[in-house]
């Protein structure tokens, strides 16, 4: 047995622990929490056991709509919660917060953490359905959100103002911490590949990263006889409802649109390849991509929405574009092609923000503060706080 204050983060899926919520993870261990992962292990449960971390296999599916297999989800995690009786569980996304807020009332756990890494496919898809799934979560979020006087932790301040205004939280209830920060010595400045420019976009293959709309700007680009090459990284998320399909991307890539690198473990090299970083998504968080690039001195083309403006300074250290304008994202990526001064200049100020506001040591302090300080609240503190 231990004295250390037991912490559980519910993920859905290995992979995005390894590359998102790791560092933060490290930084909990070594300011005095024993920290236990539960996720679905398919990619990386040894290397999350050689950390040092508990591993708690869970069969918790981010797509799956079958009524069975989600209750039986469900009470897998009060059984979890029952047998490991942690002191706080810091959910991690929009299926662990709904599931896990339940079984940590059922459970009784002291502390609960429910933190939005943006608001995903629900709040980004604009046909009928996506409008019905939006009203029935924030419905369910109401309800779910006051169970246990719950911390609620976002990204950006636009995703914590749309939640208040609609009265799913109240503003006592929220935090705003900037992701779980970036290693500023692993993603540094490096000498950039000889050869043509390489304009890299990189994310999970999802329509919603507006992943078409750099293609179609590819294709416009190319048409222009501008000299770059155009390449895609990242995994097809097939359980995501956004996911574009393999075959899809084959197409593209047969037609010499793009280049396909599919999944990298090794993002600090594989962006320092990169001459210019693309994200024209539709809605994020706080893009750990481009936060990566950025601190690796690249310039970046963003959308201008929620997320990626938190990210880039448009005429500082990057450029933002309106949201699915693919001549305006052709324009802005060819000024940059054309222009390698600004395009250093853009870098280097980049990489200035990203040490002074995004650094790992920076952001992974404040959520173990947030966890220190909710473990000091007396009894009944954190339901009066969220009850405000």
């Amino acid at each position: 047995m231990t004295d250390r204050p037991r912490l559980l983060y519910l993920i859905t899926e290995d992979w995005y622990f390894w590359s998102h919520r790791l560092d933060l993870a490290r930084h909990a261990a070594q300011a005095g929490f024993e920290v236990s992962i539960a996720t679905r292990v398919t990619e990386h449960g040894e290397r999350i056991r050689r950390e040092g971390f508990r591993l708690l296999p869970i069969t918790l599916y981010r797509r799956s709509r079958n009524p069975f297999v989600e209750l039986g989800a469900m009470l897998e995690l009060v059984r979890l919660y029952r047998r490991e009786r942690p002191m706080i569980v810091h959910h991690v996304a929009l299926k662990p917060i709904l599931y896990g807020s339940i079984a940590a009332w059922c459970s009784r756990i002291p502390v609960v953490v429910n933190a939005f890494a943006g608001l995903g496919y629900a709040f980004t898809e604009e046909n009928r359905r996506g409008g019905v799934l939006r009203t029935c979560l924030r419905q369910a979020l109401r309800g779910l959100l006051k169970l246990n006087g719950s911390v609620v932790v976002f990204q950006n301040r636009n995703d914590l103002d749309l939640f208040v205004d609609e009265h799913v939280v109240a503003l006592p209830q929220t935090r705003i911490i900037a992701g779980s920060g970036i290693d500023t010595k692993t993603f540094d400045i490096r000498p950039t590949s000889p050869g043509d420019p390489i304009v890299m976009l990189a994310s999970r293959m999802l329509w919603d990263k507006g992943i078409g709309d750099f293609v179609a700007a590819a294709r416009q680009l190319k048409m222009a006889s501008v000299t770059a090459r155009f390449v895609l990284v990242g995994r097809c998320d097939e359980h995501n409802p956004a996911a574009i399909a393999p075959e899809q991307i084959d197409r593209w890539v047969r037609e010499g649109l793009v280049e396909y690198w599919g999944h990298c473990d090794d993002m600090a090299a594989t962006l320092e390849r990169a001459t210019i970083v693309v994200l024209p998504s539709y809605r994020e968080g706080l893009p750990k991509v481009l936060l990566e690039a950025a601190a690796c001195g690249k310039p970046l083309v963003a959308s201008d929405v929620p997320g990626c403006r938190d990210v880039v300074i448009s005429g500082v250290n990057g450029l933002l574009v309106p949201v699915r304008d693919v001549p305006a994202l052709a324009a802005a990526i060819n000024s940059l092609l054309r222009d390698s001064s600004l395009r250093s200049a853009m870098g280097m100020a980049g990489r200035e923000n990203v040490v002074r506001r995004f650094s790992v040591e920076h952001i992974a302090s404040q959520t173990v503060d947030l966890y220190r300080e909710l473990l000091a609240r007396p009894v009944g503190g954190l339901r009066a706080a969220g009850s405000a």
